[in-house]
């Protein structure tokens, strides 16, 4: 095993099965429990840094997480990889993925945003959605990488290597990394969820249907069921609703985003 392939384990890689494996292709990220110790957040179609500089600084400033890894894809965009020192639920990992994309990049088209573990599947339908870096794309035919934070703006015109990296420069990157520990993580999903709840519980207006009448939406019965609060089912009821005017549909999304915000601990 080389230095590259044990920082990935280090970082990403769930047992002793793929750790001990030099075939990076092979390497899983999920178990047959759907549990995950990596997750993946990527900005395409194309390339800003300057959205995914944002996130990446708020997941440090505002929730006072450890710095995830920037990638580029070898494509057309950046990536950020998340790593946890013991495997979470892959649906908590689902929640706080929605919830980062609500709060830093809710201005931008849902089409150029790609997460792993994926809202819309479970996570045991789609482990190997996720290719590990480096990687020839066959696409483009050009290499991902894992690149340093203040090297990153230069490839917003151009997201890949022209060649393979160097395995050794690779490993460098991710040795500066360290993994989000479990009461951490446990800490964010609970204030999102308290948030949430707190939310739903004080935040109700009547939505115009197409045939002219109203109805008060059941934030209640959206996102609550059994109390175990969910965002991410939450805008599915809304914005699923044909019958709500497509304004209204996006601002039931956004009457969530300043209470996720005032919830969560901003670090002095």
């Amino acid at each position: 095993m080389n230095r590259l392939q044990s920082e990935l384990c280090r970082l990403y890689l769930l047992g002793n099965t793929e750790c001990d494996s030099t075939d990076v292709d092979v390497f899983s990220f999920a178990n047959h429990k759907s549990s995950v110790r990596a997750m993946t957040l990527e900005l395409a179609r194309p390339a800003d840094w300057s959205a995914v500089s944002a996130l990446w600084q708020g997941v440090q400033a505002d929730l006072e997480l450890p710095a995830p890894a920037i990638a580029v894809n070898g494509i057309d965009g950046y990536q950020l990889w998340f790593s946890f020192s013991d495997p979470v639920p892959g649906v908590d990992a689902k929640r706080f993925l929605e919830y980062l994309r609500l709060r830093y990049w809710s201005n931008i088209a849902p089409e150029r945003i790609d997460m792993w573990p994926p809202t819309e599947a479970s996570v045991s339908d789609q482990v190997q959605r996720v290719e590990m870096v480096p990687v020839l794309s066959k696409d483009s035919g050009r290499w991902s990488a894992f690149i340093a934070s203040d090297l990153a703006s230069v490839f917003a015109d151009e997201p890949w290597l022209e060649i393979c990296p160097s395995p050794d420069a690779q490993a460098d990157v991710l040795s500066r990394l360290v993994s989000i520990k479990s009461q951490d993580f446990q800490r964010v999903i609970g204030r999102i969820s308290t948030a949430a709840k707190t939310a739903l519980s004080h935040v109700a207006f009547p939505l115009s249907k197409r045939d002219g009448t109203t109805t008060d939406l059941d934030y209640t019965s959206a996102i609550l069921p059994g109390n175990s609060p969910d965002p991410k089912r939450f805008l599915l009821e809304v914005m699923g609703n044909s019958t709500v005017e497509l304004h209204l549909r996006i601002k039931a999304a956004q009457a969530l985003l300043p209470y996720f915000e005032n919830q969560l601990p901003v670090a002095t």
